[in-house]
């Protein structure tokens, strides 16, 4: 039977907010950036109402010229990602004539909360990891409240390098929270999260290792990358396949390689501890802290690679579940830039030029798409069922030139995307789904508006995941198999 690891009295994991407050979204929108937007509104107005016509013809040509710079970087990532891919590798020779004995020691993070019903298949995952047991700490950060998975654990026959560790129950009651209270007990040299369905390649844990060897001092994250073992259990889960194929095997690579800021993945970061730690661990107040730690990895000079290695996770393929997950990561998208940008010249000289586009492109312009995309959507399917005059004055011909090539080439650049990355990972059945992905798109602009509303009123609100809906069995592994 095991026990819960004893807790230290105090361990400090809000120590961004106290340390860095301005790297914090305690408070996500400052006076001043409120102020900036009531004056943008305000200006907005004034204009529309003095000129109505020539001012809603220059926001639409600001949003198309966006549309088309933002399709073209998109494009640009793939491009790149496929002509001069930088991801660190180890060969079989190389894992096999490993001296284990040099390897150094690693800290797993597993936050779970409300996981009794997969614990056992979590431990399971966790004992096929190809790594010396010796030099492994697997902490099951479990919340302080949640008694079903505490005596869940408890009740298992855990190894020594297993262990239950209870996060004292605390707001914000965040996945971020509960893994700093791991970080900052942890004394080992490297660490990595993994989510409660995680199935990472047994040899992920050693590439990393030799991936670290291998990098430049300031390489301090090394992101695996993530697939689901659910693709095909219905249409959402397949669309939802196609997404991650394309995010992480084309677009973060074409960062990586481009040497941009990366929002990292959810799980299956490896990091140099001493590091994370000096930059006080995660943001316990942002829903997507992952998204955020990459953007201040990158700020502090600091910097991240990709591993070839793949960890296998659960597609959410319930509507509604999907539906929240969605607006929550949205919703920390919108913290992360706004925390960021709270001075916009700053950001500027800590990100260089061509890092701030990128920021700006990745985060701030995937929000703005979710926003406007419906607009527009809308105004189309409008127009051509009414041939309403107040559209057409919208665009004048240079105008319409560059909306036609939104229309079709940058909506065709987007679809071809989603082919390709199910294409790269050798999901040929998948690509006919990929085709109705505008759809999929939708649906996220709605998760978004959502993420926007919540932002006012539940900045910190997490919104948890739903995981076993799956049988993990009927992707055609079992309890004594890695993905």
């Amino acid at each position: 039977m095991a026990h819960s690891s004893p807790q230290p009295a105090e361990v400090p994991v809000l120590r961004i907010l106290h340390e860095r407050p301005d790297e914090c979204a305690h408070r996500t929108l400052t006076r001043g950036q409120a102020l900036a937007v009531l004056f943008i509104l305000a200006l907005l107005i004034a204009l529309i109402a003095w000129r109505p016509l020539a001012s809603l013809i220059v926001l639409n040509a600001l949003a198309i010229i966006f549309y088309v710079v933002h399709s073209l970087y998109k494009f640009y990532l793939v491009y790149v990602s496929l002509e001069r891919p930088v991801l660190f590798d180890a060969t079989e020779d190389e894992l096999r004539d490993l001296d284990e004995a040099t390897l150094p020691t690693y800290t797993l993070l597993i936050p779970l909360y409300r996981e009794a019903a997969v614990l056992h298949r979590l431990v399971q995952g966790v004992r096929n990891l190809d790594y010396p047991v010796e030099k492994l700490d697997v902490m099951l950060l479990l919340e302080e409240d949640d008694t079903e998975t505490i005596a869940a654990a408890e009740a298992m026959d855990l190894p020594p390098h297993i262990r239950p560790v209870v996060v004292p129950d605390s707001e914000p009651k965040t996945k971020p929270k509960a893994c700093n209270y791991g970080l900052f007990t942890c004394e080992t040299d490297l660490l990595v999260i993994y989510d409660a369905e995680d199935r990472p390649e047994p040899d992920q844990l050693k590439k990393a290792a030799i991936a670290f060897r291998r990098a430049p001092d300031d390489v301090v994250c090394i992101q695996a990358k993530l697939n689901y073992y659910n693709q095909r259990q219905n249409l959402l889960t397949r669309w939802f396949t196609a997404e991650y194929s394309v995010w992480f095997d084309l677009f973060l690579p074409g960062l990586t390689a481009s040497g941009a800021p990366v929002p990292l993945g959810g799980t299956s970061n490896h990091f140099r501890v001493d590091v994370l730690k000096e930059l006080g661990g995660w943001d316990p107040f942002n829903v997507t802290e992952d998204c955020d730690l990459g953007v201040r990895l990158h700020k502090h000079g600091w910097r991240t690679a990709m591993l070839d290695s793949t960890t296998w996770e659960e597609a959410n393929g319930a509507f509604f579940s999907w539906f929240r997950q969605r607006s929550r990561w949205v919703k920390g998208y919108l913290q992360t830039w706004l925390v960021h940008t709270r001075r916009p010249l700053r950001i500027i000289s800590e990100l260089g030029l061509a890092g701030w586009f990128s920021f700006q492109m990745t985060i701030g312009g995937s929000l703005v798409c979710f926003l406007i995309n419906p607009i527009y959507w809308a105004m189309t399917i409008y127009w051509l069922f009414t041939h309403a005059g107040f559209i057409s004055v919208l665009f004048p011909p240079a105008i319409y030139l560059l909306g036609s090539f939104c229309l079709f080439g940058a909506n065709f650049v987007f679809v071809y995307m989603a082919v390709a990355g199910c294409m790269h990972r050798g999901y040929y059945d998948l690509v006919k789904y990929s085709l109705l992905t505008p759809v999929y798109w939708l649906m996220m602009s709605i998760g978004a508006y959502k993420a926007f509303a919540q932002i006012i009123v539940r900045p910190h609100y997490w919104e948890k995941t739903d995981h076993g809906i799956f049988e993990f069995e009927d992707a055609g592994f079992d309890d004594g198999d890695s993905a």
